[in-house]
């Protein structure tokens, strides 16, 4: 009896496993599925324990044991699609940034999308200029701490918190400046509500870049936003298009294509190389996802997309879940007692629902040139503050979906915008592919006194402004050679692929020439009577192949036949 109880629960075991989801405040739930459990049932779970309503906005990320990020499909089994043996670590993040988020229905929507925002900032994907930071950074500190007070915040207090990859000195002052002067007064709801705001006019709003090379080798990062596909290279957006003007995604290996319209008389093609093969899919499947939510009127229009061409199957992905304007309908009719929201050290606001699992990290504090370690070689840590795969921000296809002032700004600028008084370069342990071995190298090396991996050394400059790291300087000799290298394996990889294109191209035209050639025997042999077999019939050539080759061939084929039949009727 007892033994059977044994056996009984541990195969009760076998069927179930454990799942850890880190949440925006760094706060964990741990709960325990069906090993054939689907995305949908722990997203659920995640949900009712935030009480979140307005869920389409948000995901869950995972990484595998190649350090490559995805998201969490709902539709299938979460079991099937981890590379890793349980139990499993993931971490919820916004997927589909609103596009006008301070407008969301319930607070607790913005409180957590303003967790997301602020994470972009300290990770370096929300990048702007310094006004603008001092302003983002000044309102995190009112909802973090409440009105300036002498008494408890002597000078320098800003410095104990960190907003940013790299702080100067001079931008410390602005943000304590305007957080005594100019956000007196205001709850955490009203900064945080700001914040967003300020937040969702920046070129870089909801940017989860993706790290890829141009056709000249170049760097640049590609994004998916609530207004189109974004392409940034140094501190400029290079290409912007709405998604109305793109018609069409494609990857092939590590080639990755945006095919679009942004004029009748205008088609362009954008082609960027991802790192892998993995990291190109998952910008392909991000694009799909991204494409569908913002673009399309109603979920029923969505189609499964593929990326099979000539020669090849490919990869068949449909977005599954609601679109934004679906959303934003069903948010309107969300009618119930605002819940409870607790922030650390301050008084609960009436406007949110209740979070119960413990107090949310501030800013992350530190001394000045010290910051929180970030290992981008372990898959959990980079896991743990990687953000999402979210959109970029640019013009909106819709008016719609874009605030009247921000829709006239982004028309006149469809071409080249200034972005930051910086190039744009998220932290490597954030972005949603793994980074190049000489990238991690490079940020190994600057790890000295607790200074974080993914984050370059602070430098203060006159201007006020973060100033290019050492990490951003990399050594010019080093820099050429290894831009060398770069070049020589692209030539390599170019030329393979041109080998294997011609490969395929001489297999498909031999398969349809052997197709063609059986096509015209049985045409020949057949009974037809048109005038061009009729000719091929009267040739020697055909009487020998007819004679020599086809009647034996055909009589061997008879005889095989027979004797099956007369065997199955034996029996």
């Amino acid at each position: 009896m007892l033994s059977r109880f044994m056996s009984g629960s541990i195969r009760n075991l076998e069927r179930e496993y454990s799942c850890t989801v880190r949440l925006l405040d760094d706060t964990e739930y741990t709960c325990t599925i069906q090993r054939d459990a689907k995305g949908q049932y722990l997203f659920d779970l995640i949900c009712h324990h935030l009480n979140l309503l307005e869920k389409d906005y948000f995901g869950i990320r995972y990484v595998d044991p190649d350090k490559q990020r995805h998201w969490l499909e709902f539709t299938k089994s979460i079991a099937k699609q981890m590379k890793s043996q349980p139990p499993f670590t993931m971490c919820l993040r916004v997927k589909f940034y609103p596009p006008d988020p301070a407008s969301l229905k319930e607070e607790i929507t913005r409180y957590l999308v303003f967790l997301q925002i602020k994470r972009d900032l300290y990770h370096g994907r929300l990048l702007c200029k310094t006004s603008d930071a001092a302003m983002l950074a000044a309102h995190i500190l009112q909802a973090e701490i409440g009105d300036y007070d002498p008494g408890k915040h002597p000078d320098g207090y800003s410095s104990k918190f960190q907003f940013f990859p790299k702080h100067s000195e001079r931008l410390e002052r602005r943000i304590s400046d305007i957080h005594k002067t100019e956000l007196i007064g205001q709850t955490p709801e009203t900064s945080e509500r700001n914040f967003l705001q300020k937040a969702q006019m920046l070129e870089t709003y909801g940017v989860d870049p993706h790290p890829c090379k141009d056709v000249s080798g170049n760097p640049a990062f590609l994004a998916f936003t609530p207004f189109g596909f974004v392409v940034l290279q140094g501190n400029r957006r290079v290409h912007f298009l709405k998604w109305n003007e793109v018609t069409k995604l494609k990857f092939e290996g590590k080639t990755f294509h945006v095919y679009a319209n942004q004029r009748e008389d205008k088609k362009i093609i954008l082609t960027y190389f991802p790192p892998t093969p993995e990291a190109c899919k998952h910008l392909w499947k991000c694009g799909v996802e991204n494409q569908a939510f913002y673009k399309l009127e109603k979920s029923s229009q969505v189609r499964t997309v593929s990326s099979s061409n000539l020669f090849f199957k490919g990869s068949r992905f449909r977005f599954s879940g609601r679109v934004a304007k679906e959303v934003m309908e069903q948010s309107a009719k969300i009618k119930r007692e605002p819940p409870e929201i607790h922030r650390a050290g301050l008084v609960p606001s009436r406007s949110c629902p209740s979070i119960t699992h413990g107090p949310r990290l501030s800013s992350v504090p530190r001394t000045r040139r010290r910051a929180v370690h970030i290992s981008i070689m372990e898959g959990l840590e980079s896991l743990r503050d990687s953000a999402h795969s979210t959109p970029v921000r640019s013009v909106s296809h819709s008016e719609s979906f874009m605030p009247r002032s921000r829709s006239q700004a982004t028309d006149s600028n469809d071409g080249l915008a200034v972005i930051s008084d910086q190039a744009y370069s998220p932290s490597d342990s954030v972005l949603p592919t793994p980074v190049a071995e000489h990238s991690m190298e490079l940020a190994a090396s600057r790890q000295v006194n607790g200074a974080p991996c993914s984050i370059e050394e602070e430098k203060e400059s006159e201007a006020g402004t973060p100033t290019q790291g050492v990490g951003a300087d990399f050594g010019a000799d080093g820099k050429s050679a290894q831009e060398a290298g770069d070049s020589a394996l692209s030539e390599v990889e170019q030329v393979n692929k041109f080998v294997l294109s011609v490969l395929r191209l001489l297999l498909v035209t031999i398969g349809l020439l052997f197709v063609l050639l059986l096509l015209l025997i049985i045409l020949t042999e057949s009974d037809l009577d048109i005038a061009f077999l009729r000719d091929i019939r009267q040739t020697p050539e055909f009487e020998q192949f007819h004679y020599e080759y086809f009647c034996p061939l055909r009589r061997w084929f008879a005889c095989k036949l027979r004797w099956v039949g007369e065997l199955l009727i034996s029996k």
